[in-house]
């Protein structure tokens, strides 16, 4: 389910604009974190992206689910990637969220802080 519901939030970003950079990044170790999608956007944003996806809306739905722990995770990985760069890009957290009525694209959902 969670491969499927990457490639839907791929293809969507795709179609928005984005380049892909890379999948599944992950940090060495444990207890490290995870990025699902590393994306490129036209102004030269790297956004780094969170795929969700649920089979209903109930708890509050798939974006409910990034919680903070899950933020910190990601944020985490993505200065990992980051400190490979020369010049670090501006960049953005973003969730794509694959529901049954469709996919919907939060830009900025959370900040690094």
């Amino acid at each position: 389910m969670g491969d499927a519901a990457e490639e839907d939030a791929l293809r969507f970003l795709l179609k928005q604009g984005l380049r892909l950079l890379m999948r599944n990044y992950r940090t060495p170790g444990r207890g490290g974190g995870e990025i699902d999608l590393i994306m490129h956007a036209a102004d030269g944003t790297t956004v780094f992206v969170e795929v969700r996806k649920r089979a209903s809306t109930s708890h509050g739905g798939a974006a409910a689910s990034v919680g903070g722990v899950k933020q910190r995770r990601i944020v985490f990985a993505a200065r990992h990637y980051l400190m490979r760069l020369r010049e670090p890009p501006p960049c953005r957290f973003d969730v794509v969220v694959v529901e049954p009525d469709g996919v919907q694209w939060l830009q900025a959902a959370f900040d690094a802080s």
